[in-house]
């Protein structure tokens, strides 16, 4: 357990918070403005890999109601026991993505939402790079965060009643780093959205899809 003043590990914040997350962010517009771009884009039987799965909603639900087959991970065991109830027809794992390995082109699809947001900057860039080698040539990653102005190397707060530290960077160096990873961006949104708890505050997000591209 962490007190007033201690910061909460992933696991120890997202264990505690279980359901109380999802019903304060599972009603986000822009995510499901995200999938229902992301969904038309894929052929057949996708191959679909959501690093911090979190309670399977809407994300593993929508992309495995849409026939994919979604392998998802969370460092939380509550987060995990939640999806595996609201997404029975996926799979779900308790693992840190920093200790997953998987062969080059192992995904047709890799999605990050919010859940890089407590790795290091180090360990969001090593991620990125991991990302595109899993991912098969014509595969798609999506990632959304809450960007950081520039110079803001981390931030500690108060979210959902747990003092947090977060990691991030402006919206244009996302871009970037996706574009070093190899990725191409072929879809950005922007925008801000509002919890439904007073326990956190309005929030800016960045939501972007890229592609891998295909070997000519």
């Amino acid at each position: 357990m962490t007190g007033p003043g201690d910061l909460s590990s992933a696991a120890q914040l997202y264990d505690s918070l279980g359901q109380n997350y999802e019903d304060a962010f599972g009603q986000q517009p822009a995510v499901g403005t995200a999938l229902a771009d992301l969904l038309p884009r894929l052929g057949g039987r996708a191959r679909v890999l959501d690093l911090g799965a979190g309670t399977g909603r809407p994300v593993a639900a929508a992309i495995a109601a849409a026939g994919h087959e979604v392998t998802g991970y969370d460092v939380s065991e509550t987060m995990v026991n939640l999806a595996r109830r609201h997404v029975p027809q996926a799979r779900f794992e308790v693992a840190d993505m920093r200790a997953l390995t998987f062969a080059d082109g192992s995904w047709d699809v890799v999605v990050t939402m919010f859940s890089m947001l407590q790795l290091s900057q180090a360990d969001q860039r090593d991620m990125l790079a991991r990302i595109a080698r899993w991912l098969q040539p014509g595969g798609f990653y999506v990632l959304a965060t809450v960007p950081h102005p520039p110079g803001c190397n981390g931030r500690i707060g108060e979210w959902m009643g747990h003092t947090v530290e977060t990691f991030s960077f402006p919206v244009a160096t996302l871009r970037q780093l996706v574009g070093d990873a190899g990725l191409q961006v072929v879809r950005e949104d922007v925008v801000e959205f509002t919890p439904a708890s007073d326990q956190a505050d309005v929030e800016p997000q960045v939501y972007l899809t890229a592609s891998k591209p295909a070997v000519e």
